[in-house]
């Protein structure tokens, strides 16, 4: 069993700044790809941002210029600077992780944080 715990959401004021960790534990052999997605009311869940073992990332292009994901691989740890909210930014965000549960094989399986919310309002 993987169990992802997210921590770091809140209430912020257009222009302020976030930081969302989320750390992941249980059995597994490697977390290959760890991310955050976000969803607003009445919409689908989108990708923000996602960051493999080696570095490689991959943002949306509404928060490329104002977020930044890091990691730290030996913690399963998973972390997003948000600079510069917007009330647009306003959603839930959730972590995402792509899990190898055993070494030596291929196949991953995705998992997802319970979410926290974040509000960007004056």
């Amino acid at each position: 069993q993987v169990q992802l715990v997210e921590s770091g959401g809140g209430l912020v004021e257009p222009g302020g700044s976030l930081r969302l960790s989320c750390a992941a534990s249980g059995s597994f052999a490697s977390v290959p790809t760890m991310g955050w997605y976000r969803q607003a009311p009445g919409r689908q869940r989108e990708m923000v941002a996602v960051m493999a073992t080696g570095g490689g990332s991959n943002y949306d292009s509404s928060v490329r210029d104002r977020f930044t994901i890091s990691r730290d691989n030996a913690k399963n740890t998973v972390f997003l600077q948000m600079n510069t909210l917007k009330p647009e930014d306003t959603a839930v965000y959730y972590c995402y992780a792509a899990v190898r549960r055993r070494a030596f094989t291929a196949s991953t399986y995705e998992y997802w944080g319970q979410g926290t919310q974040v509000t960007v309002s004056s």
